[in-house]
């Protein structure tokens, strides 16, 4: 964009809303999003009818309701993309405080749907993880709240803001659901970097998560037997592990063809978490590679321009929002070709779920929102004095 190059552009009164939100907006960006949900649609018609036979459904089933689910996350990622910061701002608050109150009552009205862990609403039509859309609101209040304790005489933010991490983490551990109270460490970690903290006290966040890991392996079944999977020498080819790993090397470089994988009906997950292996199976390494590149694409090129951005809380919480997008992507790759243990963690865009493809919606819509192009300049405007 020129204002990022010459300085401030100035604005254009009486814009039109669209005009104005496609001039500005990160189109390389968009259009890996949208091509990323457009893969999810593809591995869905292949991952999914294995499912819906099994369950008595309607072949398709699962697929037209990732659409329909994708349809209206899309939607919401537009709208939230045309709003200022200030407006997102709010309504992230106003989210959060909802989302944060679904999860406090979650052990006592939720169901685990049978998979052991309590992380859902059951809507009857369907269900909702109050996790998902907690986590990109908790990362906008947190950055706000950091970037406010920057401030002369500012509130203590960054200490509100890791005892709401910490609070969070606690509830998440309940479930358990362990994967997604390191995501909101992780998202707080990330932005107390980026605003200046001593790398002593990330160091010593480092030392209490590995504690709070350990108090966990001896007290949590549920954590304990996923860790002992993961470190055992021999991979059970009857689990998870087993059917996504061979489904891997079955499909080497090329795959072995549309339609033709066989791990999609034996994996009870292979549309959700493990969507990669139906990926890697039928399309090769080179699809996985290719979706690598989507989510590195918006990564890379929100971090880059939100270094141009010369508002903290924006600069701030929109850091938080990639990174986040971009870590709970490679922990759902690195769970397939077991350098991870089993997290339960979708693939943002591409999985099927309706919490997760909305939430994932909500997510970017915030982050395409932050790092559209804006008449004040960017951060090194302020640094030369070419402030308009």
């Amino acid at each position: 964009m020129t204002e990022m190059v010459h300085g401030a552009l100035p604005m254009r009164d009486g814009e039109p809303v669209l005009p104005k939100w496609w001039r500005t907006v990160d189109r390389w960006s968009l259009s890996c999003i949208l091509l990323l949900f457009g893969v999810g649609i593809l591995l869905g018609l292949a991952a999914s009818p294995p499912l819906a036979e099994r369950n008595g459904l309607e072949q398709f089933y699962y697929v037209e309701r990732q659409a329909l689910f994708g349809s209206v996350a899309l939607c919401v990622m537009v709208v939230l993309s045309m709003l200022p910061p200030d407006t997102v701002r709010r309504l992230a608050v106003m989210g959060f405080a909802g989302a944060f109150v679904a999860l406090v009552f979650l052990p006592f009205l939720g169901t685990d749907f049978g998979k052991g862990a309590v992380r859902w609403y059951s809507l009857g039509f369907g269900s909702v993880q109050p996790s998902e859309f907690l986590k990109p609101g908790y990362i906008v209040v947190a950055g706000w709240l950091i970037a406010a304790s920057q401030d002369l005489m500012g509130p203590p933010g960054k200490r509100i803001s890791l005892g709401l991490a910490v609070a969070i983490c606690f509830l998440l551990a309940m479930q358990p659901d362990f994967g997604q109270a390191a995501l909101i460490l992780f998202s707080w970690g990330v932005m107390y970097f980026v605003a200046g903290a001593p790398l002593i006290v990330l160091g010593g966040l480092a030392g209490i998560v590995v504690a709070a890991g350990t108090l966990a392996y001896n007290m949590s079944e549920h954590f304990a037997r996923r860790i002992d999977g993961f470190l055992s020498a021999e991979v059970d080819p009857t689990t998870q592990l087993g059917y996504a790993a061979g489904a891997i090397r079955e499909g080497g470089f090329f795959g072995v063809g549309v339609g033709e994988g066989r791990v999609k009906w034996s994996l009870p997950d292979a549309h959700t978490d493990f969507i990669i292996a139906v990926a890697a199976e039928e399309y090769g390494l080179i699809l996985v590679l290719v979706i690598i590149g989507l989510f590195a694409t918006v990564v890379l090129r929100s971090l880059v321009r939100l270094m141009k951005e010369r508002d903290a809380f924006t600069r701030l919480a929109g850091t938080g929002l990639a990174c986040t997008l971009g870590i709970q992507a490679i922990v759902n790759l690195s769970v397939a070709v077991r350098l991870l243990p089993a997290k339960g963690m979708t693939l943002p865009f591409v999985s099927y779920g309706g919490s997760s493809l909305i939430a994932a919606g909500i997510t970017l819509g915030i982050l395409l929102s932050f790092t559209r192009s804006r008449p004040q300049g960017g951060i090194g405007d302020a640094l030369t004095g070419r402030i308009r």
